[in-house]
């Protein structure tokens, strides 16, 4: 029988008993699941079909698919709401870390900034600065916040 626009179940009315749509079966059957797993189950199931998509994508791929989403997430939360969540992320990861680990942390995101910079410095010519001075070399490549004048 082909389906009809308009139903009693799409007009919100009462449908016959013992009826369900495929998505409200799966929906019960995957709540079932969860109390059968719990939390830590299930989050396990979810980690596995996450390399499994990983496998299929690729690193690309799947990187793709995660711009996606959170841009997705960013409209939904608004500015101020997916910054929030960036920080509570961020609280989250220091917990984890603990104070030295996100320290450490810090300090390669910084290094990796200059790092950057400085590649970008080459690629335009090697402008003004894109050599460190004899006493950042000295200092394996760090400035340790001292500033020296350019000349």
């Amino acid at each position: 029988m082909a389906r009809q626009h308009g139903t009693e179940q799409e007009k919100g009315t009462q449908k016959p008993k013992g009826t369900m749509t495929v998505q409200e079966a799966g929906k019960m059957g995957g709540e079932i699941r969860k109390e059968e797993l719990g939390p830590e189950g299930y989050s396990e199931i979810g980690k596995m079909g996450g390399e499994v998509r990983k496998e299929q994508l690729g690193h690309e791929g799947y990187s793709e698919m995660g711009k996606k989403g959170g841009e997705a997430r960013k409209e939904q939360l608004g500015p101020e709401g997916y910054s929030e969540m960036g920080k509570m992320g961020g609280e989250a990861r220091k917990e984890q870390l603990g104070p030295e680990g996100y320290s450490e942390l810090g300090h390669k995101g910084g290094q990796r900034v200059k790092q950057l910079i400085e590649e970008g410095k080459r690629a335009e010519g090697g402008g003004e600065g894109s050599k460190m001075s004899e006493d950042e070399e000295s200092e394996g490549g760090e400035s340790r916040g001292r500033s020296k004048p350019r000349h």
